[in-house]
């Protein structure tokens, strides 16, 4: 496992998307995890593999948490309806501040405590090849829950490596075969909502209009296939842990996790 950044993903940004104002957790990147701030410790697993990591804020108090644990941190404004549109103003604000251009940005959840830098570390040898222009996870379904879980999408991958479809449904639909056998008769992948764009790829697909298949299933990167963007994926064999609430919080604390 990568320990230090790798010189060979210093044109790649690392950006952690974090805002106080969450519905289901408020102050969520705030909440403790074994005696340090949620977002210090997703903070700390990606600068393990790149060199420039930045959380990207709209609120002051995790922008103080951040310079507390001596962390890089960028304000960006309270109108951002993703993380995506939040990374895109942020890579602009480290890129004048700074002086230094990037090639491709990283976001990485902010309520992924645990993230694995395997995964940064192989979501980013993506950008090592410059025709991709945006890059993510996936991982095999291989139990029923996942399988039919309409929080874990789905995702159809082509003989090339690129993402044909997202969708909250199992697809493809196997005709003549009992669901319960679904997962040991087709290779199946559930989405790792990890997401790398190419620079220039990610200030296009902010200016894009939500179309009609992200209308009816609720997933962002449905409007850049809609689009006619190309979606690398990267198989990972590690499962990703997000916690959404507080009682995801309380159970990993009873699993004794944390």
């Amino acid at each position: 496992m990568t320990t230090t950044p790798n010189n060979k993903f210093n044109h790649i940004l690392g950006l952690i998307p974090a805002r106080f104002a969450s519905s289901r957790f408020p102050g969520k990147p705030l909440a403790d995890i074994g005696g340090k701030p949620m977002i210090q410790r997703v903070y700390e697993q990606a600068t393990q593999v790149l060199a420039d990591v930045y959380v990207a804020t709209d609120d002051e108090r995790i922008e103080n948490a951040v310079k507390a644990f001596g962390g890089r941190v960028v304000m960006t404004a309270t109108t951002h309806q993703s993380g995506t549109d939040r990374c895109a103003e942020a890579i602009d604000k480290v890129q004048s501040e700074t002086g230094h251009t990037y090639n491709a940005v990283i976001n990485i959840q902010g309520d992924e405590p645990f993230i694995s830098p395997v995964q940064i570390e192989l979501l980013a040898t993506a950008f090592l090849k410059p025709e991709t222009e945006i890059a993510t996870l996936v991982k095999v379904a291989d139990n029923e829950q996942d399988l039919f879980n309409p929080n874990k999408p789905k995702v159809v991958v082509s003989a090339q490596g690129n993402a044909l479809y997202f969708s909250r449904s199992p697809i493809p639909y196997l005709r003549g075969v009992a669901e319960a056998e679904w997962h040991q008769k087709h290779t199946f992948y559930n989405h790792i909502g990890l997401y790398g764009y190419r620079a220039d790829i990610l200030k296009q697909i902010t200016k894009l209009e939500r179309g009609m298949l992200e209308k009816c299933e609720s997933l962002e990167q449905l409007r850049w296939l809609e689009n006619g963007y190309s979606i690398a994926v990267m198989e990972t064999k590690l499962e990703s842990l997000s916690i959404d609430t507080p009682e995801d919080l309380q159970a990993l604390k009873d699993r004794g996790l944390i």
